[in-house]
């Protein structure tokens, strides 16, 4: 069972001032996803590499993935030599082809060895040895990158959702109301014509459908405020309901036994 979850970074792909890009760390041993900045946000941490256990990947966009081949040269040549600490992949059906596309065109033949020991879970729900458990859904995004939520510990208390990149889902609100926090992304602003991803409005609109549950808003386009005097888009947050929070990067989630306690 997840005792604590920590954000590493917040940002979407565009990547505002102050943030790196998204990435949540459960229990210092599990990761959803691995951005670009994934080894910038363990070092800034000061987490280990190789005490990383399992890697769950929502989506195989840029944002989300393209920091494997750099994760898993640092594994190989610095903080794991000998190959010696498993590593779990958790992901769709054809991801782990396409990861070692990625891994080939970044280095070639240097990833080959270690890309071997991983240990690779497809399917749709399991349990790690740790207890830890998930169920994988599909969300609404680009369909060509496999696009899935997470749901962890199902059913039992200190449940969580990860939405992983999607705009209003049906799907994903479902498993939302079956738990008391959900990491929710917010990628776009209000006048981007897509619905790919959250806006201020949707989020409006499902804090107050499922008040009960409390959102993490990660993925955002908002800069941290005060960063910068010229922000990228905006610095500004939008007003939502008390259970809306707009994570900074490294903003904690502690469960405590009845209920998560967040910034902690």
């Amino acid at each position: 069972m997840a005792q604590e979850v920590v954000m590493l970074g917040t940002g979407n792909a565009f990547m505002p001032y102050g943030r790196y890009h998204s990435f949540a760390m459960i229990d210092g041993k599990h990761v959803i996803d691995c951005p670009p900045t994934a080894l910038a946000s363990f070092r800034r941490s000061g987490v280990v590499v190789s005490d990383i256990e399992t890697i769950f990947i929502t989506h195989v966009h840029g944002d989300h993935v393209f920091g494997f081949p750099f994760f898993l040269l640092e594994r190989r040549y610095i903080s794991d030599r000998g190959m010696e600490k498993p590593l779990t992949v958790v992901a769709a059906p054809g991801v782990r082809d396409r990861l070692k596309q990625l891994c080939q065109l970044a280095y070639p033949g240097s990833l080959d060895e270690i890309f071997e020991t991983i240990h690779w879970r497809e399917e749709i729900e399991g349990e790690l040895g740790c207890g830890l458990t998930w169920r994988r859904f599909v969300v609404h995004h680009d369909a060509s990158v496999d696009p899935y939520g997470y749901h962890f510990n199902a059913g039992k208390n200190g449940s969580f959702v990860h939405s992983g990149d999607s705009g209003p889902c049906e799907t994903l609100y479902e498993q939302m109301a079956q738990t008391k926090m959900t990491i929710l992304e917010m990628g776009l602003p209000e006048w981007v014509e897509s619905d790919h991803h959250h806006k201020p409005s949707d989020i409006m609109r499902i804090a107050q459908r499922l008040p009960q549950v409390q959102m993490i808003i990660t993925h955002t386009f908002i800069d941290t405020p005060g960063v910068q005097p010229v922000p990228t888009v905006t610095d500004e947050y939008p007003e939502h309901p008390q259970n809306v929070h707009h994570a900074e990067d490294q903003f904690k989630m502690r469960w405590d036994g009845t209920n998560w306690l967040l910034g902690e």
